[in-house]
């Protein structure tokens, strides 16, 4: 299936959710927010909420520094 990510094209199997998306970017261990269409899906959904074909993800992580 193919969805977008933060702007671009991917191609990942059918069935995917967004914590083995997050996993793929290796972002599993580092906090971030995670919209699907717009919507904001906690954290505690990320292991049950299952991407769509055409769904739009954008990924936010939090990164230090100064």
């Amino acid at each position: 299936m193919q969805i977008i990510v933060n702007g671009a094209p991917e191609e990942h199997p059918d069935g995917l959710s967004i914590s083995d998306l997050l996993h793929a970017h290796n972002l599993s261990a580092v906090p971030c927010a995670v919209e699907v269409n717009k919507n904001l899906v906690r954290k505690p959904q990320h292991d049950e909420h299952t991407l769509q074909e055409g769904d739009t993800v954008e990924i936010v992580s939090l990164v230090g520094g100064g």
